[in-house]
């Protein structure tokens, strides 16, 4: 014999009590259904517990599936459209082939088949990069946050990096501000540390920098790009949210970040400049050779000797 449910038989007792007392939302605050459920319940009871089990919720009328043939049709078609026009492929079957399903069918049994098979995925080609090929011709320009760690007094200062990408000469410079006045006082300065004429200067979309990336005064140039066109110099952009495209100040500022700021102890500007001149001033490698011509800070940091290094001028020099 069949087991009667637990729940069918608190079933009958509601059903019983909602006869005796004749409120059904009594009995709902009673026993906690709802009165819809009630209502549902009393329509179909018959006094006997087996009208109270649940029934299949199954719809009346099941959809005809799709048949071999209408399957390799789907299959062909998608295929022949290289799995992307799905609505292409759609319209191809109902007009030719009597497609008699909806477009969602369609598409949802192309996802079907889809799944089993590999996506191929593109490989991305990048673009040949142009390497500099005289000093000057490109020099990248970032900015780097002084840690937090690094500073007493709590005040935020900003080290703007300069690193020419055919010579890896570099400058250094602390600022307070990390605004357009500072990136142009810090080009000013620049320009009369450089050993070499500059062709162009690279940076990423910041607003230190420029305004093209604004929604107010997008067209408005910035003190920077002002002094950049003041001294003939071109300004590129780097793609948004892509430092990798100014690898070379992007690896300048962790070399940094190992070799300066992690034992950097500021109390003020002066005192960060100082340090940074004296860390400047003692480094050696790739990035700061010791052959060539001086430096604002007295040391050797230019290795091309045979470049003339008269701003404004690139004549080769005879090499003894």
């Amino acid at each position: 014999m069949e087991k009667i449910p637990q729940e069918v038989y608190r079933r009958q007792r509601v059903m019983e009590y909602c006869r005796k007392h004749g409120n059904v939302s009594e009995a709902g605050r009673r026993y906690g259904y709802s009165r819809k459920t009630l209502y549902k319940w009393l329509k179909r009871w018959d006094g006997s517990k087996e009208s109270l089990y649940d029934r299949s919720r199954a719809p009346y009328r099941k959809a005809r599936g799709h048949s071999e043939k209408e399957l390799r049709l789907v299959r062909r078609l998608a295929k022949k459209h290289k799995w992307q026009d799905i609505i292409v492929a759609y319209q191809e079957a109902c007009q030719r082939y009597e497609y008699p399903y909806c477009y969602e069918t369609f598409k949802r049994k192309v996802e079907e088949m889809r799944k089993g098979k590999p996506v191929k995925r593109k490989r991305r080609r990048n673009k040949p990069y142009q390497r500099a090929s005289y000093p000057g011709q490109k020099v990248q320009v970032d900015v780097k946050y002084v840690p937090a760690e690094c500073v007493t007094s709590g005040i935020k200062y900003y080290v703007y990096v300069a690193v020419d990408e055919c010579s890896r000469w570099s400058y250094h410079q602390m600022y307070e501000e990390h605004s357009t006045y500072s990136s142009a006082q810090f080009l000013e300065e620049l320009m009369q540390k450089v050993p070499f004429p500059i062709r162009k200067i690279q940076t990423d979309n910041g607003t230190e920098f420029t305004n093209k990336q604004r929604t107010k005064n997008a067209t408005k140039k910035t003190l920077f790009e002002e002094k950049l066109k003041e001294y003939g110099i071109m300004h590129q952009l780097i793609r948004i949210a892509t430092p990798r495209h100014n690898g070379k100040v992007e690896r300048q500022n962790r070399i940094d970040e190992v070799r300066f700021y992690s034992h950097l102890r500021m109390y003020s500007l002066n005192d960060g400049r100082k340090q940074l001149a004296i860390y400047l001033h003692g480094r050696r490698g790739p990035f700061l050779p010791q052959t060539g011509s001086k430096c604002g800070l007295g040391t050797d940091c230019y290795p091309f000797p045979q470049f003339s290094m008269l701003h404004g001028t690139s004549v080769p020099l005879p090499v003894s």
